[in-house]
């Protein structure tokens, strides 16, 4: 049942021809009731005219006999009843049948009975209603009843009735009854022949639109399996084109396109290449300078005390900005790495609430010279966590050293919670924030939130980039929450087994201290 609900969701054709086919049973349906509506009114009134007519000149014949037989003894008059009967009904079945009632009226205290039926007719089948009807009026008078035979058979019938005086007895009412049976019968066999109608069309219909459905999708689908051949990295498959048509104008528009993605995307692999090798030759190449140049700042600051004050503070700002050097050759050197998708994890088991504690405490130094400590809840005093513990040391201490930078000298709140299967680390400041524009882009490579004050901190506006990758290289994710004003909030997810994955996010990404 599952698969069945999976295909008619994920795939257009059974959607296409069910709902066709629910169109068509609704519009064939209506279609269908009107016509059998009409067709039944039309047949039903055929039949009430002539058996009207039939009726009419039935009882008009037995009121002229009955007039002949004015005087005549109750024999006779008798005979003349038997005849009219004889000659107005039928010996047939009940299916073709015409029976005649005789019923005296109510106030008829004559001695004579003539009260009589056809072929055992029940005199029962006169409702009150139909006879009182009768006594009021002097025209020809139709019900639709139930005609009852004694013995327990019953069938539809369709009676007229009107008063007629028989001579020497009074007043009495004749009926003349037309059975319904073959009318049903009809009416039956018109709907059954609708509905098999109805059913034959509707199998057609759905044959129909399967097969026009089958000549639009299939070129569709094989788009589809050709688009997701170009994800998975094969861009040499083409679509088929035997005709033309406009999906062949669609095929051929499709290829097109493929064969220009293709080209664009070597050439953006060639540059991707010719870009990773330039930044990993040139971060190798820069180093060998680098170590020269640093051995010779580190002989020159060793003698800095015996300079010129001015002389000396060069020497401290060289030192510095070689340290700062450095570590944007490491950055690009993994960058690099990332890039080329050779990085990997060296699982070890560390606790990582004595790893938060350990960073916090070697940038308590900076924090103290920007006005600003680093406060640390964690849920145990001990979190063992599996994974690399250089590369979450250093995604910990980019996100301290970023909030720092940020704190406009209040608290920083460092939360750690961690469940069966994994750990989470939550970084809070309540600095200057970040807007929603910076949102989108603090995870950029070399985006600073502050160009203006950046080079006076010295980052080198990688930091968080590549905090991401490290967090994605274990699985985790690494996100960002922040408001102009109301500071920013980092929160790292990590699964505490290498190569596992994330089950859950323990850290609201939105503060509890924020109302929105």
């Amino acid at each position: 049942m599952n698969r069945i609900f999976l295909r008619l969701r994920n795939s257009l054709a059974p959607k296409v021809i069910i709902s066709t086919v629910i169109l068509s049973l609704v519009v064939i349906y209506l279609t269908g009731s009107a016509l059998n509506s009409q067709l039944a009114t039309g047949i039903k009134k055929v039949n009430l005219d002539s058996s009207r007519i039939e009726a009419r000149s039935t009882i008009f014949s037995a009121e002229y006999r009955f007039l002949l037989a004015q005087g005549e003894k109750a024999e006779a008059v008798r005979k003349v009843i038997d005849d009219i009967i004889s000659s107005a009904t039928s010996l047939t079945t009940n299916e073709n049948a015409r029976e005649v009632i005789f019923i005296r009226s109510p106030g008829n205290t004559t001695i004579q009975d003539y009260e009589i039926t056809s072929n055992l007719v029940d005199p029962i089948s006169i409702p009150d209603y139909l006879s009182k009807k009768v006594r009021k009026s002097n025209d020809l008078t139709s019900s639709y009843i139930p005609i009852r035979y004694i013995g327990g058979q019953s069938i539809s019938g369709l009676a007229f009735g009107q008063k007629v005086q028989i001579p020497g007895a009074g007043q009495y009412e004749m009926y003349m009854v037309f059975s319904l049976a073959n009318q049903n019968a009809t009416l039956d066999l018109i709907q059954r022949l609708l509905l098999l109608t109805g059913s034959a069309l509707l199998l057609l219909i759905a044959l129909i639109v399967w097969l026009v459905v089958r000549q639009v999708v299939r070129p569709v689908r094989e788009a589809a399996v050709i688009a997701a051949q170009f994800t998975a990295g094969d861009f040499r498959q083409r679509m088929k084109i035997t005709s033309k048509d406009e999906i062949a104008t669609l095929g051929n528009a499709f290829n097109e396109m493929a064969e220009s993605l293709e080209k664009q995307i070597a050439r953006l692999e060639n540059l991707s290449r010719v870009q990773q090798r330039f930044v990993s030759d040139v971060s190798h190449e820069l180093r060998t300078p680098l170590t020269t140049l640093r051995m010779a700042s580190e002989v020159i600051n060793a003698s800095r005390n015996s300079f010129d004050p001015v002389v000396a503070r060069s020497t401290e700002l060289l030192v510095a900005q070689l340290d700062r050097f450095e570590r944007l050759l490491e950055d690009l050197l993994e960058v690099s790495r990332f890039d080329a998708e050779v990085a990997i994890i060296e699982a070890v088991e560390f606790d990582m609430v004595q790893l938060a504690h350990r960073c916090a405490e070697d940038l308590s130094l900076v924090a103290s010279q920007r006005s600003t400590e680093l406060r640390i809840y964690s849920i145990a005093g001990s979190i063992n966590v599996s994974a690399d513990i250089r590369r979450v040391e250093r995604i910990l201490r980019n996100l301290f050293s970023n909030a720092i930078d940020h704190a406009e000298e209040k608290p920083i709140a460092i939360t750690i919670l961690a469940s069966e299967h994994d750990v989470a680390v939550g970084v809070r400041d309540h600095g200057v924030g970040l807007d929603a524009n910076s949102l989108t882009r603090v995870f950029d490579r070399f985006w600073r939130a502050d160009p203006s004050r950046a080079r006076t901190r010295g980052g080198t506006g990688l930091g968080l980039s590549i905090a991401l990758e490290d967090a994605r290289l274990h699985n985790g994710e690494l996100e960002a929450w922040g408001r102009p004003g109301k500071g920013a909030h980092f929160v790292l997810t990590l699964p505490r087994k290498a190569s596992a994955a994330i089950e859950s996010r323990l850290i609201k990404l939105a503060p509890d201290d924020i109302h929105e």
